[in-house]
């Protein structure tokens, strides 16, 4: 028994380490590193000096901070309603008895295969680029102007579609595994009865999902608020107020950018533990507001 409990403290002991060390450690120097003027992530502590909420107050008075927030609340909310929607849609076609269903599954969910870089790469040279763009060779062919989808007019919008049409393919997956665990006999006994399959998706599926839109909901906003390879591919050499986010300005302001002389790890510490504290939020709301269903599976 002896030997047993030590074998079990052993393995647990690597365990335990790597969480205090990776994980614990890191969140606990990052809050208290919000709160001091900080010169580099690396600067030793006896250099810091306090500066209570002045990085917090800094950071909500600085513009370009504000616009990235804006930025990231339409990246969450007009990209959540389009990729969602997508993604349901697939799913209750997919689930619908369709021809070659895993053929259609695996070709939606193919971009989540390819690299993040890969996909903006290919998106900014082959889909929106002005002049051999398959987008503007698109609209000439039908009689129709270019456009150059990548100035600071349309940048944001076409970061946006590229974003989601890499994500829907994902949460097109958890939908599907939500809907292929509602018992089939509920679909058959309102079949019996006569129901249309809009209502069956209105007054069953839906209400049958709500813990797959909460689980959803909560992997698609730890998306955005680390939203960052994006921006970078589709402003690669200066970043641009129409597409930068919070975590971009984040790295700018810790490691410095052509934009940003005023290097602070401090501010961006406070940057980080805003996210952290909207993620509690958004997270605490949806378990208000979105209850699991009661059905027994």
């Amino acid at each position: 028994m002896k030997k047993s409990k030590s074998m079990i403290v052993c393995f647990m002991a690597a365990a335990v380490v790597t969480l205090l060390f990776m994980y614990v450690y890191p969140i606990i120097r990052t809050v208290i590193m919000s709160f001091f003027n900080v010169e580099s992530v690396t600067a030793s502590t006896s250099t810091w000096s306090w500066a209570g909420l002045d990085n917090y107050t800094k950071l909500f008075a600085t513009s370009i901070f504000r616009t990235s927030m804006w930025n990231l609340l339409k990246i969450w909310l007009l990209g959540g309603l389009l990729t969602m929607a997508f993604a349901l849609l697939f799913a209750v076609i997919l689930t619908s008895g369709v021809r070659f269903k895993n053929f259609f599954r695996a070709a939606i969910y193919l971009p989540n295969v390819i690299s993040a870089v890969a996909m903006a790469a290919m998106w900014r040279y082959y889909v929106f680029n002005a002049r051999f763009g398959f987008l503007n060779s698109f609209l000439e062919f039908f009689g129709f102007d270019a456009v150059n989808w990548l100035d600071t007019t349309h940048i944001f919008g076409a970061m946006l579609v590229a974003y989601c049409f890499g994500s829907v393919g994902y949460f097109m997956l958890i939908f599907l595994s939500g809907i292929e665990r509602i018992p089939s006999d509920i679909y058959e006994a309102a079949m019996i009865d006569g129901v249309g399959a809009f209502q069956k998706f209105r007054y069953i599926t839906l209400p049958l999902l709500r813990g797959v839109f909460k689980t959803n909901l909560t992997f698609w906003t730890t998306s955005t608020l680390t939203f960052f390879v994006w921006t970078r591919m589709f402003s690669p050499t200066e970043t641009e107020n129409t597409t930068v986010v919070p975590v971009v300005y984040l790295y700018n302001v810790v490691f410095g950018s052509k934009g940003v002389t005023d290097v602070d790890a401090g501010r961006g510490a406070a940057i980080g533990v805003t996210l952290a504290i909207i993620m509690v939020i958004v997270y605490v709301v949806m378990n208000k507001a979105i209850k699991e269903d009661d059905l027994e599976f």
